[in-house]
């Protein structure tokens, strides 16, 4: 192997999973692990086999499904837990026991109840039982973030003479400031005899914001896997984010580092466990957020325009996004609204723009957000006509024994077009029910719901984004009823399409 070359553990599957409310089933496991595969994930940890009997089975799916990575079924080290991983993994054409324990003396004493000397002990016979099914076994030293150096080394020293052939140093709780967990990695790099014959692995949990800072001083110490997840959900505050030490890799060539991720399909792999998993994507999450690469200040839109790395070290289409971003406030200049309008087809002089900014900036002393068909009105070109469609009727059907129906109702130009479609639950039947009355070919692209206080009279929040022809646009609605609001949102969308056509419907 490439020894700067860094192999990229996924974990979305099994400690990602563990999120609460965020559990998927065999078949949208399925889905994601396709997805990871297409990415260039080198090892997909698919489950815990022995924790539950769905666990066992996503493995054994998973297993038949993906064909490229190395497929790795987690396990304590108990000789039962071994077995099944073993079972599970029997269709795998490349697959990994990772088994382990505690190291740190928090674990030794007060989880484990036992001493060091019997940890090695347990450590060596599960490694060594785990090689009985497979060349390719990963020992993890949970809590060797807490762990004393020396006896950690010990411990690796150990699991390798058994037969590890990866050894996992996590940051459990998150609690390692990154030079400290550099110089942990470091000094078993050099004070571990019999390192040459294994790979050490980083695991950091981000309870202290420093999951992605701690293993990338991993990696320039020695570390040659990062064990990841997409999003860096997981845990408590969650793990190391896949697209952060990808893109950091590949930002600082400096770092002499290669990966086999094909950054490209980053931001639609991110869309897609977010999905599965109704857990939307903070909107400043690096990398995937949705404000990643927007642009609202005035000096950083003027930047970005004259040349897009004065403000942004990546390229948006290099992940997988279309474009930056620029989002019309109060703290945007002449430059970044004179951009719009000629996006609009608007073009204007020096003296009409200087009038037409005055009037912006009061308006957008009101308004969070200056849309479309605010810079419309602001510079005359206002449509004559019905600008927006609007939801006039909605009726669902929809429960544990009948197939969902939608019939829903369109306002356009003061004549109603109803249209009655099935869907995969109610939401999806009122989205079909819609695109069969408009003339459009529209994709959804993000769809988000979002409680806006608590309790089951709350009003729910919906952002919606679809394309069309290559653009993006943007919908939004609130309401206590989901439904509703959901459907007021992607006709919102929709309607902003070419917003002077008459052949909407």
């Amino acid at each position: 192997m490439d020894k700067n070359k860094v192999i990229f553990f996924d974990t979305t599957l099994r400690d990602g999973e563990q999120v609460p409310g965020c559990q998927l089933n065999t078949v949208e496991k399925i889905e994601v692990a396709k997805a990871l595969e297409a990415l260039g994930v080198d090892v997909i940890e698919a489950g815990f086999p022995v924790s539950s009997p769905g666990d066992f089975l996503s493995v054994v799916e998973i297993s038949k499904a993906v064909r490229e990575p190395v497929i790795c079924a987690l396990t304590r080290a108990v000789k039962k837990d071994i077995e099944v991983a073993a079972e599970a993994l029997q269709y795998a054409e490349r697959k990994r026991i990772h088994t382990g324990i505690g190291t740190s003396p928090w674990h030794i004493q007060y989880k484990i109840r036992t001493t060091p000397e019997e940890i090695i002990k347990r450590a060596v016979d599960a490694v060594k039982y785990a090689r009985k099914f497979t060349d390719d076994v990963e020992f993890y030293a949970e809590d060797a973030g807490r762990s004393d150096n020396e006896y950690l080394a010990r411990v690796t020293e150990a699991v390798i003479n058994a037969g590890a052939t990866v050894v996992n140093i996590p940051d459990t709780t998150g609690y390692c400031l990154p030079e400290e967990y550099g110089r942990k990695i470091r000094y078993l790099m050099e004070n571990v005899p019999n390192i040459d014959r294994a790979i050490l692995s980083t695991h950091c949990h981000n309870d202290l914001g420093m999951a992605t800072a701690n293993t990338m001083m991993g990696l320039i110490n020695g570390a040659r896997q990062a064990e990841v997840t997409i999003n860096g959900i997981g845990e408590r505050a969650g793990n190391t984010s896949l697209e952060e030490v990808a893109m950091i890799i590949k930002s600082h060539h400096d770092l002499n580092l290669a990966t086999a991720i094909r950054p490209k399909l980053i931001f639609s792999t991110s869309r897609l466990v977010s999905t599965l998993m109704s857990m939307p994507v903070q909107p400043n999450k690096a990398i995937v957020g949705r404000n990643a690469f927007a642009h609202s200040s005035g000096i950083h839109q003027d930047g970005v325009l004259k040349k897009r790395e004065n403000y942004e070290i990546i390229d948006p289409k290099e992940v997988g996004v279309r474009e930056s971003s620029i989002i019309l406030t109060a703290r945007s200049g002449r430059a970044a609204l004179n951009h719009r309008l000629e996006a609009l087809g608007i073009e204007l002089g020096k003296e009409e723009l200087d009038e037409i900014y005055h009037r912006f900036l009061m308006l957008a002393d009101k308004k969070k957000e200056i849309n479309d068909e605010d810079i419309r009105i602001l510079s005359g070109e206002v449509f004559r006509g019905e600008k927006r469609l609007k939801l006039e009727s909605l009726q669902v059907l929809c429960g544990n024994s009948v197939m969902p129906v939608a019939t829903v109702g369109i306002r356009v130009n003061g004549e109603v077009h109803t249209s009655t479609a099935p869907g995969n639950g109610p939401i999806d039947a009122a989205f079909t029910a819609v695109k069969h009355l408009i003339h459009q070919n529209v994709h959804l692209e993000e769809f988000l719901i979002q409680a806006i206080t608590r309790g089951s009279d709350d009003m729910g929040k919906v952002h919606i984004q679809v394309e069309h022809a290559g653009n993006i646009y943007y919908g939004f609605s609130a309401n206590t009823d989901i439904v509703t609001a959901s459907v007021e949102a992607f006709i919102d969308a929709i309607s902003k399409i070419d917003n002077e056509r008459k052949d909407t419907l």
